[in-house]
């Protein structure tokens, strides 16, 4: 399944999309409630400061006496208290924003990396069509950015909409206190402040997902470079790898501006329907002073008021608007947990404990793309113990053949089977447990020699491990390392050569000890010196096994119980090799005479 096929386009289905994320937000729910709890307080302090105004203005300036259902307070005691609380509520305010701050970045935090724990676990469980049909750079762009933008965010813009709602709660009581027709004004301003907001939700949302699309994209690119520097090097690429991450780039720039193009007007805009607000209160403020209706203290109080006011409209829109890009986001970490695995366990799947006669292949048809036919109506069996050298033309379906045997693909049509029992039958886990592979290009993790090859059996002893170390001649080499077998390798075992990493999957494989096993051009791609020891550590290996072989190699062919000829997705001829020689213009023997006949000659010198 491609990543950029999925629209579920639930992206303002906020109901939805709360909902998936809660069992996230559920274990933290009691720091969340404290950190909201606090972003009230925080919030209504703003309004301090211009509250504080109309009697610092009418008592301490004017020197008028403050009074209140029979408390009173004279200018002198207003002149020494103000200051002092507003100095007194800044303490208060930065702690508050302190500890809401740290509360806020624990929780979302601890909310990202429980979704992409479960969403990277997801990763591990999906098939090999799935990582056929996405690039790396998609899959790391939604498996780990996505989340990212979407749990991190949630939380931070949520405090923030509460600081913003309460701090306008706090100065229109403030508004209200001073005058309430004045406050109408206000109100009315901070109503249609937020029209143009829901005015571009849609447009925010196709540019996020386009922008997101080139950014994985461009993560494509740099992860491409990183592998195949060699490559870029060899054939001269610099400049076309260069003006391809150039235009991602410009695109990207585009996309940006195209989204500010969009929503960048919100600012001004407010800013106009406050000013007008400002300009009404100061007609209609200068007119209630004149009348008596109003103090000169209640007006500047006010009006400050109204100007801090706009911050948090501001700031209100702005993050409804970013919370857009967060829902966007959202919605496509949980079209991640949707996909379903093509290839899982049946129900009631039951355990192989073990393979006692044979594997078949009963007319197996399989094709990657629909229509598209890959194999035909293959056909053959192999004993136990028997060896299968499976060759023919490049693209044939050599390599498809073995790789349905773990169930990497699953076929189309017909049936494998290990002891007359359909592979569909069997858990995944317990079939693939009695296979090993060897490819052409193993992959080695990164870490030391040690931990890739006890991959093949996370409970094997020293002995063990030094048994397979001397079965793939691994062992003139780590002698030769300061820390032997505990050695790191680098990443895809970069600081090994082609036949140290051939030999320590060989030793994977081996410490495995599977029944069954793929050898997949496992020495094709070294060079005669390595071959050669790899070639006797394979032949360890082998030993007491059913074995499947993709091999350009005459020694492993011939050698073989059974030689299967697969041309374009058909089996054209099955035998071993002196069968197949007797056939006049087989396919075998016209391909033995041709890429084999050389090396018979020189083995004969």
């Amino acid at each position: 399944m491609n990543l950029n096929s999925i629209k579920t386009d639930r992206a303002f289905d906020y109901g939805y999309l709360l909902k998936r994320i809660w069992p996230y937000i559920k274990p933290v729910m009691f720091r969340i409630i404290i950190g909201f709890s606090l972003a009230i307080p925080l919030g209504l302090l703003d309004g301090a400061t211009a509250f504080a105004l109309k009697p610092y203005i009418d008592v301490v300036i004017n020197g008028n006496t403050y009074a209140y259902k029979g408390f009173v307070l004279t200018r002198d005691m207003l002149a020494t208290i103000i200051p002092w609380a507003i100095i007194l509520f800044a303490i208060i305010q930065g702690l508050l924003k302190y500890i809401n701050s740290y509360l806020t970045d624990w929780i979302s935090i601890k909310i990202s990396n429980s979704v992409k724990e479960d969403l990277f676990k997801k990763l591990v469980y999906l098939d090999s069509k799935f990582y056929d049909d996405n690039t790396s750079g998609l899959v790391i762009s939604r498996f780990l950015s996505d989340p990212d933008a979407a749990s991190k965010s949630i939380v931070e813009s949520t405090k923030t909409l509460i600081t913003a709602f309460t701090s306008s709660l706090g100065l229109i009581g403030v508004l209200l206190y001073n005058s309430w027709k004045l406050a109408f004004v206000g109100v009315v301003v901070l109503v249609c402040a937020f029209i143009p907001v829901s005015l571009i939700r849609k447009r925010v949302k196709n540019v996020s997902n386009a922008s997101m699309v080139v950014g994985s994209g461009m993560t494509t690119n740099v992860n491409e470079t990183y592998h195949g520097n060699k490559i870029i090097s060899g054939y001269c690429l610099q400049e076309d790898i260069y003006l391809k991450f150039k235009t991602q780039i410009r695109e990207l720039f585009n996309l940006s501006m195209s989204l500010t193009k969009r929503s960048g007007w919100l600012s001004p805009i407010m800013y106009f329907i406050a000013s007008i607000g400002v300009a009404v209160v100061m007609v209609v403020g200068n007119h209630l002073i004149i009348s008596g209706e109003m103090s000169t203290g209640s007006l500047a109080s006010f009006i400050t008021s109204l100007l801090l006011l706009y911050k948090p409209i501001k700031t209100l829109g702005g993050t409804l608007t970013g919370m857009q890009t967060i829902f966007v986001c959202m919605n496509r970490v949980f079209e991640l947990f949707d996909i379903q695995p093509e290839i899982k366990n049946k129900e009631n799947a039951k355990e192989l404990k073990s393979v006692e006669n044979n594997i078949t292949f009963e007319n197996v048809c399989f094709e990657y793309e629909e229509n598209k036919p890959v194999l035909n109506n293959i056909s053959f069996e192999v004993k136990k113990g028997e060896i299968l050298a499976l060759v023919g033309n490049s693209g044939g379906g050599k390599s498809t053949i073995v790789n349905l045997i773990p169930r990497f693909y699953d076929i189309k049509s017909g049936s494998i089977k290990i002891d007359g029992e359909d592979i569909k039958n069997f858990t995944l886990n317990s079939l693939r447990n009695h296979i090993s592979e060897v490819f052409q290009d193993n992959f080695l993790f990164s870490g030391t020699i040690r931990e890739n090859i006890i991959m093949g059996k996370k409970d094997a002893t020293d002995e063990e491990i030094k048994q397979v170390i001397q079965a793939a001649h691994l062992d003139d080499f780590i002698v030769t390392l300061e820390k032997g077998i505990d050695t790191p390798i680098g990443e895809r075992g970069t600081t090994l050569s082609g036949g140290q990493r051939q030999r320590v999957a060989i030793a994977r494989a081996m410490i495995k000890n599977a029944p069954i096993l793929i050898l997949d051009e496992a020495t094709s791609a070294l060079d005669n010196k390595s071959e050669a020891i790899v070639q006797k550590a394979l032949e360890n290996l082998i030993k007491g096994r059913t074995v499947f072989v993709i091999a350009h190699r005459l020694s492993t062919i011939k050698n073989a119980d059974k030689i299967a000829v697969i041309n374009e997705g058909r089996l054209v001829e099955i035998g071993n090799h002196h069968e197949l020689m007797q056939i006049n213009n087989g396919q075998y023997k016209n391909l033995y005479e041709m890429q084999f006949a050389k090396e018979d000659v020189a083995m004969a010198e």
